[in-house]
């Protein structure tokens, strides 16, 4: 037996249509899992379905704003219907923050639009995903994408750190609830990954100057970095594992 084969399971990946999520996406493909992406952009939906479609499983992709409950709850209605199930629900959809302005001058609607996205988008992903696993009985798992803003100092990124550090403490409390059901529930820290919303950063002379060394692995991170993980919170192999906080950085937060 392969423990690692996802042959008749489904996931559930927000933010699925580029970056860390498509990585994810691509994976769990190509492991035998059926996939549903959710995502805000109609033509990186389209994109990404076709590529993920290359491993020969069935993927649906849809339009879906995670910061509205009601589309969430519509979207996962889409997926059960069409896909049947979800077996593991990856809360991965996110925004960064904007304008990088000292906290005392950050804007209360800044602070809500990236809470919106980040911690109410995972909040509703997430639920409505356990309650579709413990209804109908469903050993699944849970995971929502964090970073390492969470377990370190982030000046001037004081909401997205709060986001992330939300999803780590959600995900641990949802893994000791819902163990009952054999239902699992983690968060996956990312480092520096090289995606749509760090390509800019990344380029930048201060990053390549200052940043960039202290990655002991001599490069950025990638989307597909993290289809590992995916595959293995996915199957039988992750199956005693739980409540776990994986960061996934390169060795640079030990630099």
């Amino acid at each position: 037996m392969n423990p690692f084969d996802l042959t008749g399971k489904v996931a559930l990946i927000t933010g699925g249509n580029s970056g860390i999520g498509l990585g994810m996406a691509k994976a769990v493909a190509a492991a035998g899992a059926d996939v549903a992406i959710w995502g805000t952009n109609a033509a990186r939906n389209a994109a990404a379905r076709e590529e993920i479609a290359l491993a020969g499983r069935r993927v649906l992709a849809l339009e879906c704003d995670v910061g509205e409950e009601a589309a969430v709850e519509a979207c996962f209605a889409k997926t059960v219907e069409a896909l049947g199930k979800v077996n593991g629900c990856f809360a991965n959809a996110g925004v960064s923050g904007r304008g990088g302005k000292p906290f005392i001058d950050m804007a209360a609607e800044e602070w809500r639009r990236v809470m919106r996205v980040n911690l109410d988008g995972a909040f509703y992903t997430l639920r409505t995903a356990a309650r579709h696993m413990v209804q109908n009985k469903i050993e699944g798992v849970l995971a929502g994408t964090a970073s390492l803003a969470a377990i370190e100092g982030s000046p001037r990124s004081e909401h997205y750190a709060a986001t992330k550090g939300g999803v780590i403490s959600m995900t641990r409390s949802l893994a000791v609830e819902l163990a009952r059901y054999g239902i699992r529930a983690h968060s996956i820290l990312p480092g520096w990954i090289d995606t749509n919303m760090t390509e800019k950063t990344l380029a930048s002379d201060g990053f390549q100057n200052k940043v960039f060394p202290r990655v002991p692995m001599r490069r950025w991170g990638t989307g597909d970095d993290f289809g590992g993980i995916a595959v293995y919170l996915m199957s039988d192999a992750s199956r005693y594992h739980t409540g776990d906080t994986f960061v996934i950085d390169g060795g640079y937060s030990l630099f």
